[in-house]
């Protein structure tokens, strides 16, 4: 059974159209081929694809399968032909990278930047995720790069160390906490939290606080760094961040440092196989290891 790109148009048409005959005008082409072109069909599937009555046609359960995958599979080829078409007009390829929030925060837009500016036909596809999608979407081939931290399961991948970071606790310079030049992560577990939604992350402080047989008392979750700032502002409760997130934001807060070695993290680049990476992620990650401390 071997359908063409033609074949999967012309039906499509015709389902659509719910008439061989308008199917046949709108593809202009007679309506004899078209007829014999579905007959075909059917006959190397060996299943009737259209049910054909006075008023027109319709898809049969096994029409319905094809219809299915043919405007997956169309689609997809629009897709690649819009990719190709870039290689016309200049633009030589693109890398998908994936970060997490520290990542996005501090170390990686100035990076990102020079090579945009070092390589002008080469374009990046940029997304902010938590780091467990992250690892999830490398080994699944989704993305070229990515950049984590230590709290997420690596073992799937190859990774370079490219930066450090800190946790910290932001609060409010009313709070009993500001005065402090640390922190001690046990005397927080009693506050209420402003969480920043990173799953990682969050795994990762629930996991330390049911080591000391306790657990984290989110009032509220957002997903934008202002917001979690303006509540922390607010006296709604303290926040727990990435230093590199915390020094964005514009507010006036005391940012303290969780006084745990496990609150220093590191930033990993990974990818599934960095030898089997297209050219231009190649660049791409020699740059960025390149500029790691």
């Amino acid at each position: 059974m071997r359908f063409d790109l033609t074949d999967m148009r012309l039906f499509l048409t015709v389902v659509e159209c719910g008439s061989l005959t308008q199917g046949a005008r709108a593809m202009h082409l007679a309506l004899a081929s078209v007829s014999e072109r579905i007959a075909g069909m059917e006959a190397a599937l060996g299943a009737p694809l259209l049910e054909r009555n006075r008023r027109g046609v319709r898809a049969t359960a096994a029409g319905e399968a094809l219809v299915r995958h043919a405007r997956s599979i169309l689609g997809q080829v629009e897709q690649m032909r819009g990719e190709l078409r870039t290689y016309a007009t200049g633009l030589k390829g693109r890398v998908r990278v994936l970060s997490n929030t520290a990542a996005m925060a501090g170390f990686l837009p100035p990076q990102l930047c020079r090579f945009l500016a070092d390589h002008r036909d080469l374009s990046i596809d940029l997304e902010e995720r938590p780091s467990a999608e992250i690892v999830q979407a490398l080994v699944d081939r989704r993305a070229d790069l990515g950049i984590v931290a230590d709290i997420t399961d690596l073992a799937m991948l190859q990774t370079h160390l490219i930066a450090d970071d800190q946790l910290v606790v932001v609060a409010s310079h009313s709070h009993r906490l500001a005065g402090q030049s640390n922190v001690v992560f046990a005397d927080i577990l009693a506050e209420p939290i402003v969480g920043m939604a990173d799953t990682a992350l969050e795994t990762h402080l629930a996991e330390r606080a049911s080591r000391l047989g306790r657990q984290l008392d989110y009032r509220i979750q957002l997903r934008n760094t202002e917001h979690v700032a303006m509540y922390v502002e607010a006296g709604i409760g303290i926040s727990i961040l990435s230093h590199a997130l915390a020094k964005t934001i514009r507010r006036d807060l005391a940012i303290l440092p969780l006084s745990e070695a496990w609150a220093a993290r590191r930033l990993y680049l990974c990818a599934r196989d960095f030898s089997a990476l297209t050219p231009h992620a190649g660049l791409l990650a020699q740059q960025l290891l390149q500029r790691a401390p």
